[in-house]
This record gives structure tokens, C-alpha cells and sequence, in this order.
């Protein structure tokens, strides 16, 4: 039955969303094929009903007609008279992705959307795969755009790029600190930092956790970025500003979320998997991985205190640009 496929979609699920294609779209085409199996399902035995039809007298000389009780199938019901039983769906998307970018998209159906609103109130991390192209610099920061400068870049090495990326996180990491607006001194603040659960109060500029090098073959690199509030055009401008502590230039040629919150690549449902069974199962499985992580990072720890006053910090520890880096 339609309705009881219905009742088994409410819940958090993760797709892949390809580079160049508009999430948007995305979610319209999974509501389509939610729709379609949902519709698929075979309907119900139509209800009888009774009528009275004429039908000719029996046992009778005479030619004649009368009415005779017939039970008959209400067609009212029909899929071909009313039309399809399920004509639209709620879809929430989650944490969204640029055109070009590409990577684990989070969706919500029905009841269970308000859980994108815990997520986002949870401030759980995102991590990417971001790829850069050394020797070029373009207005858009992307590979493509339009080119404004090209750079020799024979005298960067690895070793530069690590202590680049270090300097980073360590910037980062002291802006996590002041936006947790949490007084450090506290046993409870020290617990939350061991569990990894130091969260901006409030938004945020973006905030990178951790940074790394995973591949360096130049002029291409590619780097691990673990981070929250971000945009991913600001991860482009990440990759513009390290090209230029590097004394180069660089251009940003992927962006690829590999985790979202609870949800990685694992998870994703890939375009072929866009259907109704394919996605009950996916809500399955997400569910008390979701309500687990939610429960780890909403639940307020006993006598922990903010401190008072704005969750806008002061002084230097803002990060200045997209790197944290001092221009």
C-alpha cells in the first residue's frame, strides 16, 4: 500500500550530487521518483456498492423488465478517475551544495525535516576534499573563470605548503575558541574540549577544525579540510589565499564534501539509487546514527556556563580572511 510506504519515509537521508548539477533539481528529481513508487503500488480491491439495475422478468410469458439489487464496484476510487494517490511530497535539503560542487547532500522527508534544524543547531563539522592547481589565478578563484595572472611555482615544496596549513588551524583553532564563548577554565569546558565538543554559540565566519595535505604532485595538491559555517566559494578563496602565502598563485579545480555531520560518502546514494526502496532502507539505517550524534552534541553538560556578554569576539582572534591568516 502506498500509505504504508509513505509512513516508512519520514527520516534523514544522504545523496551524492554531482558537479553541475543545481540542488534544487536534485531534489525535485528525487521527489519524482519517490512519487513514481509510491504511485507504483498496487491499489486496493475497488468497494461494492449496491445498484439497482433493470434486468427482464423471469419465468414470465410477458416481455417485460424490473429492477433486481446488484452489487457493483464503486469506481470513485480509481487511479484512472481520480487520478495519481500521492501528487507531491515535503523535502527539506540540508547543508547545500554550489552547482560545481560535488558530494553528500542531506534531505528530509515529511515530519522528520525539524531534525535539519537540530543539525544546524548542533554546529557539526563538514568535511572536504578541496583540489588545487598552483600557477594561475582567475576572478572566480576556479579553474575556469577568467584568468588574471600566471606564476612560477618551482620553489614550493611540501614541507612549505604543511607549515602554511598549520599556521592556519592554529588560527582557526583559536577562533573556535573565543566563538564557543565558554570560560576555558571551567572542568566543564575542559571535558567538552576532550570530546571534541567545543561549538560556536552563535554563527560564525567560517571555522576550520582541521587541515591537511593529502596529495602533493605540483602544480596539482589536494587538500582535507574539516570546517563549519563555510561556503564553498569560500573554500575556493581558501585555496587563492594559500597560493599566495606560498608566494604564487593557485586555483581551486574541486570541491567535494565527504561528511556531513553523521553522513559520509558511504552513505550517499548515487543517482541510480534514487528510488522509493533505496531511500526507505537509507532512512533506516541514518536513523539512530542520527539520533545517537544529536544526542552527543545537543545534550548540555551539567553546570556548564557561558560566559556572559556578545558571542562577537574581540581582537585578534577573529580570523581575517578565509585562511585566518594576517594579510
Amino acid at each position: 500500500m502506498g500509505s504504508a510506504g509513505l509512513a516508512r519515509l519520514h527520516g534523514l537521508f544522504a545523496v551524492y550530487k554531482p558537479p553541475g548539477l543545481k540542488w534544487l533539481h536534485l531534489r525535485d528529481t528525487v521527489e519524482m521518483q519517490l512519487l513514481k513508487g509510491l504511485n507504483d503500488f498496487k491499489p486496493p480491491p475497488p468497494k461494492q456498492r449496491i445498484r439497482f439495475l433493470l434486468s427482464p422478468v423471469e419465468d414470465s410469458e410477458e416481455k417485460g423488465l424490473t429492477l433486481t439489487a446488484t452489487s457493483v464496484p464503486s469506481l470513485t476510487n480509481h487511479p484512472l478517475v481520480r487520478g495519481p494517490a500521492f501528487t507531491n511530497l515535503k523535502i527539506g535539503v540540508g547543508h547545500r551544495l554550489d552547482v560545481q560542487a560535488s558530494g553528500v547532500l542531506v534531505l528530509a522527508v515529511g515530519h522528520r525535516r525539524r531534525l535539519l534544524t537540530d543539525l544546524y543547531d548542533a554546529h557539526l563539522t563538514k568535511a572536504y576534499t578541496v583540489r588545487g592547481l598552483l600557477g594561475k589565478a582567475t576572478d572566480d578563484f576556479q579553474e575556469f573563470g577568467r584568468l588574471v595572472e600566471k606564476t612560477t611555482y618551482d620553489h614550493v615544496t611540501r614541507a612549505k605548503l604543511e607549515r602554511i596549513l598549520s599556521v592556519i588551524q592554529g588560527s582557526h583553532q583559536k577562533a573556535l575558541v573565543t566563538y564557543s564563548n565558554l570560560d576555558l577554565q571551567s572542568q566543564e569546558a575542559y571535558e567538552m574540549a576532550v570530546r571534541g565538543l567545543i561549538r560556536p554559540m552563535n554563527k560564525s565566519p567560517m571555522l576550520i577544525c582541521g587541515i591537511r595535505c593529502l596529495h602533493f604532485a605540483p602544480p596539482e595538491f589536494l587538500l582535507e579540510v574539516q570546517c563549519m559555517h563555510e561556503t564553498q566559494q569560500q573554500l575556493r578563496k581558501l585555496v587563492h589565499e594559500i597560493g599566495l602565502e606560498l608566494r604564487t598563485t593557485a586555483v581551486c579545480s574541486q570541491v567535494r564534501r565527504t561528511r556531513d555531520g553523521p553522513f559520509t560518502l558511504d552513505d550517499a546514494l548515487l543517482r541510480t539509487q534514487w528510488n522509493l526502496h533505496s531511500i526507505q532502507d537509507a532512512i533506516r539505517a541514518a536513523a539512530p546514527r542520527v539520533a545517537a550524534e544529536l544526542e552527543k552534541s545537543l545534550r548540555p553538560l551539567s553546570g556548564t556556563q557561558p560566559l556572559p556578554g556578545p558571542a562577537e569576539p574581540q581582537g585578534s582572534a577573529h580570523p581575517s580572511s578565509a585562511s585566518g591568516l594576517e594579510p
